[in-house]
């Protein structure tokens, strides 16, 4: 064989090789197009919802929080409501226009409704299928995203306006329809300007090469990278339809930014901007997502309103020069305004504590990609309407004491639950409520003070034989003897001694004295179990001063423990969630209640009476003027130097923690009374509409004694005092004085005088 043969057949294999290498590339390249754009592989964030609002005859309800409700969840105010989503508030007249909702139990169907309002109430509701009970759907509180932060809604290409399509073609793409992925005309342009550039500066990028470069690629400027786009934009229009990249690339462009979540897609952008679904969006709204699309933060109409009127003018042009827009539509959008609205707080600013709960609890049974890539949708018990009478009340109140010269680091925390059920309906992490760092509703530990006590006093009411609410305690001075050699002697707030005292009243009037030498006296291992059995898994250290509060909790925990007694001794541990539902409807997981009977009823009923003494002649008897004829119960907390401010309590139908301090712990000059009181009686007197419904168990039997002595006596004894006894305990009658006459008598002069 001649040289020459073998020398051509070198060269043939050598040629070969690159043939060879092209081919594995597009092997691989398809490869990767059919296995991931065939099956939409987005990552959808999960949505987090709030508590849907129910509409029924007889619902607590005012049209200032129904207004709330509807403008949160993004409702057209108009004077005749004629299209979904629309509402009118006359008065006290109500027209609402729902869009429906798909819930984890059902489908709540759109419906036209009236109501009427009337002291605070539904007195009246009509709708057009004659329902009884409905719910709205429910507000949207945020999402957990992926690591990208990418949020998207997407949207069949049925559900996209062909007017849309037509601007977005004619303006990206005007041979997109004819074209097999790359535009040769287009790059042979950007060739010429390229080369006088000496570099990438022009692109020549059609629909389907934006798409592959958003979907797969990154954005740097290099002809490799150019030329793997053009090879997966022509595999990608070999295997699939022009209606299915054209709905692609709908739903993945990046139209604007809402804080650290990336708008992507149409379908969101439509919420986003306009708060109407994109099926929905007139003419003049679709040309200005078309706009973005070239420059969402160039374009952005709220803070470029000039800039982003003219481009979409120009959109709107470009649309009729093509012949793909009627150009009577097209002049009247141009005649519209913008008509922005005002631009809402973002939605991953909202309410970032009550979402760093539900994603904590969700990671408990999901994994973190499930979460923030698979579209679930998270339906929890958080209350919009609460939580904003939580966050004013605590914002105010740190306002307030800045300005009478306090701190101006003062901070607070607030959490809400639903007492029988345990659901976490608000919390509040900080005095700025959009802040999503620090939580402190769920991280910050701080000792806790006397809102330990209840839990030295229910140890020893669960032994009747022993103690009841008319025992009498000594608060003289107490002196402890410690293993170390120390003595342990606490002081009262008030740096007196009381003498004796009933049992009830040392908790409500909060004697230190009374308290250490109670708890020690039962024993620190009973009051600890105490302190585990309402809901504290945290490990105690068995120190004398635990029965004054000398141990560090959070307001979430501390809200375990107050749950367990506003549930009558029954333990449900807190919940944000209710249900996890898949994108098609299927319930995931549903978080049911869980209820565990961990003490006594009639104990916990005592020591709830001792609670609400608390209100009328202890520690928090400013809820007198504060909430008056209105039932509660509730402990201030107070540590050492006014460090910590605490108020935890309960009515009927809620149950609140609220904390005040600063990070720091450095004093805050505030007491428990002075401080977190205050805003937990505004949140109860904005929110709540039960009082504390005393209801005795079975196991309980009312007796009078002197509220002195502590001794047995008849009711009609000046100084006689009802209380609840286990039944069995009563205590025998042994001050017997007929004066009911004499107390007419007394009554009367003291009304004369």
């Amino acid at each position: 064989m001649s040289k020459n043969v073998k020398g051509s057949g070198l060269w043939w294999k050598l040629l070969l090789i690159p043939v060879f290498i092209g081919l594995a590339v597009m092997i691989y390249l398809d490869i990767i197009i059919r296995s991931t754009f065939d099956e939409n592989k987005w990552a959808v964030p999960s949505t987090v919802y709030a508590r849907p609002l129910e509409l029924y005859e007889g619902a607590a309800l005012t049209a200032a929080d129904l207004k709330t409700e509807l403008g949160l969840l993004g409702y057209k105010f108009v004077a005749r409501p004629t299209k979904l989503g629309q509402a009118n508030i006359r008065g006290n007249q109500v027209h609402i226009y729902t869009p429906g909702f798909q819930f984890s139990d059902g489908l709540e169907p759109p419906r036209n409704i009236s109501l009427l309002l009337n002291d605070g109430m539904v007195a009246k509701l009509d709708t057009d299928d004659g329902v009884g009970l409905l719910r709205l759907e429910p507000v949207v509180i945020g999402g957990i995203y992926p690591a990208h932060n990418e949020d998207r809604l997407l949207v069949q290409l049925s559900e996209v306006p062909e007017s849309l399509q037509a601007m977005l073609v004619a303006v990206e793409d005007d041979s997109f329809y004819e074209h097999f992925g790359i535009s040769v005309r287009g790059i042979a342009r950007a060739l010429v300007a390229n080369i006088k550039q000496g570099g990438i500066s022009q692109g020549a990028s059609t629909l389907t090469q934006q798409l592959v470069k958003n979907y797969y690629l990154s954005s740097e400027r290099t002809f490799s990278r150019k030329a793997q786009e053009a090879l997966m934009a022509i595999l990608l229009e070999f295997h699939f339809s022009k209606e299915k990249i054209l709905e692609g690339y709908i739903n993945e462009i990046y139209l604007g930014q809402d804080g650290p979540r990336a708008i992507h897609g149409f379908g969101l952008a439509s919420q986003y901007y306009f708060k109407t679904p994109l099926a929905d969006l007139p003419i003049d709204k679709q040309a200005l997502l078309v706009a973005l699309v070239r420059g969402a933060s160039y374009y952005n109409p709220w803070r470029n309103p000039e800039r982003a009127l003219n481009r979409r003018d120009l959109v709107l042009d470009i649309a009729v020069r093509e012949g793909r827009l009627d150009s009577e539509l097209a002049a009247t959008a141009k005649a519209k305004p913008l008509g922005m609205g005002e631009q809402t707080a973002s939605s991953t600013k909202r309410f970032p504590a009550y979402l760093d709960l539900v994603r904590r609890q969700l990671q408990r049974d999901y994994k973190v990609e499930d979460l923030s890539e698979n579209g679930l949708s998270i339906f929890t018990h958080f209350d919009p309407l609460v939580q904003s009478s939580a966050e004013s009340s605590l914002t105010k109140s740190i306002a307030r004491h800045k300005r009478n010269g306090l701190s101006a680091k003062l901070e607070g925390a607030v959490v809400i639950t639903r007492p029988n059920t345990g659901a976490v309906i608000a919390i509040v992490g900080g005095a700025n409520a959009r802040y999503a760092g620090f939580n402190r509703a769920i991280d910050a530990k701080r000792q806790v003070g006397s809102l330990i006590k209840p839990a030295v006093y229910l140890t020893a009411l669960e032994q009747p034989e022993k103690y009841n609410l008319s025992t009498l305690i000594s608060d003289d001075e107490y002196n402890l003897n410690l293993p170390n050699g120390d003595i342990w002697s606490p002081k009262n707030y008030d740096k007196k001694d009381h003498g004796d005292v009933l049992l009830y009243k040392a908790l409500a009037k909060s004697y230190n004295q009374a308290t250490a030498r109670l708890g020690n006296e039962i024993g620190l291992d009973k009051v600890i179990n105490t302190i585990h059995g309402l809901g504290v898994e945290q490990r105690i250290a068995a120190l004398p001063s635990v029965t004054l509060g000398a141990v560090d909790m959070t307001p979430l925990t501390v809200a375990q423990m107050y749950q367990t007694l506003s549930a009558d001794g029954f333990y449900t541990p807190l919940l944000a969630i209710n249900a996890v539902v898949d994108p098609k409807g299927n319930v995931l997981k549903r978080y049911p209640l869980a209820v565990d009977k961990r003490f006594d009823a009639g104990s916990v009923y005592m020591l709830r009476h001792a609670m609400q003494a608390v209100t009328h002649e202890g520690s928090g008897r400013a809820l007198e003027w504060l909430l008056p004829n209105f039932e509660v119960a509730g402990k201030t907390g107070t540590t050492n130097d006014l460090r910590d401010s605490w108020f935890a309590g309960f009515s009927g139908d809620m149950m609140a923690v609220v904390w005040m301090g600063r990070d720091d712990n450095v004093t805050t000059g505030l007491t428990g009374s002075s401080g977190a009181l205050r805003v937990w009686a505004d949140i109860f007197r904005q929110r709540s509409a039960l009082p504390i419904q005393n209801l005795p168990p079975q196991n309980i039997t009312v007796g009078w004694v002197d509220r002195d002595t502590g001794q047995g006596s008849q009711g009609s004894c000046l100084n006689s005092i009802p209380l609840p006894f286990m039944s069995g305990y009563e205590p025998e009658i042994e001050l017997r004085c007929n004066q009911g006459v004499k107390r007419v008598i007394e009554w009367f002069r003291d009304l004369v005088e």
